[in-house]
């Protein structure tokens, strides 16, 4: 959840650094801090509550020539949000920032303190500084002391820990994002908790294993080295790529917000998506899922995958008759599933670093399962650890409420259920679904092009008390999404629910300062338009999203989004959700939010 960057080089690492944490605002965070050494070989920490401008206003406008920095941005976990509690955390000549929690950090920093170290902040990370720096008083070298007090702590997490005597960087990770690269002059290196703070400055990309000791040195005629625990080097135990992403895919452009521009992105990734799958480098992934003959499939997924894994739930059941179970990967361990080794894991996640996710996809490797992920980074750790992937395709995602990775996890869990069944053996097989992905596209992009009623609407009804996002069928999956979306960036209660169940319970909120956002689409028509029936019986403000030329809804409703359902048969979900995203975008914006990183939210979970 929290950013990290280290820089080593002949550029201004303060410069960089700064550069990479901004990449990573949209990760959430609430504090902001670098440590470099300055010209005159001495370590130099800033740190500051807030906003990443509070720590360049605190930096000023003296420039800070360095060759080695490293940087943070924090969500708080272990202690309160406060200049102290930021990181990094150092003790001369040592500075360390953090992605993670230590779990056993209290019995540790009993044992410390009782041998005489000061602690200064309320952090589990100042327990790992502790560990290093008295290690080194002992007599051990820098790598001896990393090495070893990474052994001693027990949870998921990223360090990267800068040598003020050397300047050297080392990092290692535990079921936590790290990624390091290098330019092709290795005139430097950097190192992240995120790919997207090193685009535009590396063109290679590394992504080290579990328990890898990084070491990015100016020292190094390699600039970065890898080494085992025992100081083995040339470990090969890391996926090196080239660098794919442009300073250009990180940028707003004419837009206001990331959201909207990514919003407005999905028509184009839809089109690409079965070129990629039935024409490009993708054929061979789809085509290795084609053997996958499971008894049961288990789905585990958080958030807004959750959901895509419910719309991905319906087309494995419906295109392979085969039982599927979607689950919170939060709870899905926790609950001692019966799994069976013919059965196959699914895990959906943008990142690829969730940690509750990566954990359900460790309990089923364990028991044997197959593991495939359908996910939007190559090379993160889920990537790395299931047995297949495929890629959603849906590029870099900076909002922290997903919009275009919904899309694109849907999608890709139906070129996957349409290869497990066959579909694809034959070229009319994949052009009827390539010509109906295309027909989705066209409808996004008519339904963009009306934007001006959605933002209308949502001006009329942003300041009611409360939301209901209901639908049936294939449509709940994307009323759970909707009331989330607008939850997340506007702040205000909102509920998804199943049409049929208002009435056994919830439905004694409704008043005329609730609304109910009702997605009515051509199945099921006629009870969907009873519980309708019922909302406006008791003067709830209806907003619905149904049929174009349907007069009836059209009068019961208080405002209506014409929709052209035809020919989208199972793929008419992922078309309403791109109305709510609309709906809910131009809500948060009438509201005044920040949109692009909503308060307390991170766009990557590490944690549990």
């Amino acid at each position: 959840m929290c950013g990290i960057v280290g820089h080593v080089g002949p550029k201004n690492s303060v410069e960089v650094v700064i550069e990479g944490l901004k990449r990573l605002e949209y990760r959430g965070y609430d504090s902001a801090g670098v440590s470099f050494i300055n010209q005159k070989d001495e370590l130099e920490v800033f740190k500051k509550e807030g906003k990443l401008q509070n720590l360049i206003d605190l930096l000023g406008t003296k420039k800070y020539i360095s060759r080695s920095c490293i940087g943070h941005t924090r969500w708080a976990t272990h202690g309160e949000v406060n200049d102290v509690n930021s990181h990094p955390h150092s003790a001369n000549p040592i500075s360390v920032v953090q992605n993670g929690i230590i779990e056993n950090f209290a019995t540790l920093k009993q044992e410390l303190e009782g041998g005489g170290y000061k602690f200064e902040s309320q952090t589990d990370t100042e327990v790992f500084l502790a560990l290093i720096v008295t290690t080194m008083n002992s007599g051990k070298t820098f790598f001896e002391a990393v090495s070893s007090s990474f052994q001693r702590i027990d949870g998921n997490s990223a360090f990267v820990i800068l040598n003020g005597d050397s300047g050297e960087i080392l990092a290692i990770k535990r079921g936590a994002p790290l990624v390091c690269g290098t330019h092709d002059t290795h005139s430097q290196a950097l190192v992240s908790s995120d790919p997207y703070a090193l685009a535009g400055v590396v063109d290679r990309l590394y992504f080290p294993e579990d328990n890898v000791l990084i070491s990015i040195s100016g020292a190094n005629k390699e600039l970065i080295r890898f080494y085992e625990l025992d100081g083995t080097p040339d470990c090969k135990r890391y996926l090196s790529k080239k660098q794919e992403m442009t300073l250009e895919t990180s940028e707003k452009g004419k837009y206001e917000h990331f959201m909207l521009k990514e919003i407005y992105e999905q028509p184009g990734l839809v089109r690409a998506l079965t070129q990629y799958y039935f024409t490009g480098d993708g054929v061979k992934h789809l085509e290795a899922v084609a053997s996958l003959k499971p008894e049961r499939v288990h789905v585990a997924a958080c958030g807004t995958a959750h959901y895509a894994g419910m719309v991905v739930k319906d087309y494995i059941e419906r295109i392979n008759a085969i039982p599927c179970e979607v689950e919170f990967a939060s709870e899905f361990r926790y609950r001692d599933p019966l799994l069976a080794k013919k059965d196959l894991g699914l895990f959906i996640s943008q990142s690829g670093e969730t940690a509750d996710t990566l954990a359900a996809q460790e309990l089923c490797q364990k028991k044997q399962l197959h593991t495939l992920s359908l996910v939007n980074v190559e090379g993160s750790t889920l990537f790395r650890n299931c047995d297949s992937n495929l890629l959603i395709r849906a590029g870099v995602e900076i909002g922290v409420a997903s919009t275009k990775a919904f899309t694109q996890m849907a999608l890709t869990g139906r070129l996957l259920a349409g290869s497990m069944a066959g579909q694809f053996k034959t070229d009319e097989g994949k052009k009827s679904v390539a010509d109906k992905f295309s027909l989705l596209s066209e409808r996004i992009d008519q339904l963009l092009a009306r934007v001006g009623e959605i933002k209308d609407i949502a001006e009329r009804i942003y300041q009611r008390n409360g939301f209901f996002f209901t639908g049936r069928g294939q449509y709940f999956s994307v009323a759970l999404e909707g009331a989330l979306k607008l939850k997340e960036i506007a702040y205000v209660h909102a509920e998804g629910y199943a049409s049929g169940e208002l009435k056994h319970g919830p439905i004694a909120l409704i008043d005329d300062d609730m609304v109910n956002i009702a997605i009515v689409g051509p199945e099921l028509y006629e009870k969907t338009v009873s519980n309708l029936q019922e909302i406006k019986a008791r003067r709830g403000v209806i907003v619905t999203l149904g049929p174009a030329g349907d007069k009836i809804l059209e009068e019961m409703s208080d405002y209506y989004i014409a929709l052209d359902f035809s020919g989208l048969e199972e793929l008419a979900p992922l078309y309403v959700n791109v109305a709510n995203q609309l709906l809910a975008y131009y809500t948060a914006k009438f509201k005044g939010t920040d949109i692009d990183k909503p308060r307390n939210l991170a766009k990557s979970v590490t944690v549990e």
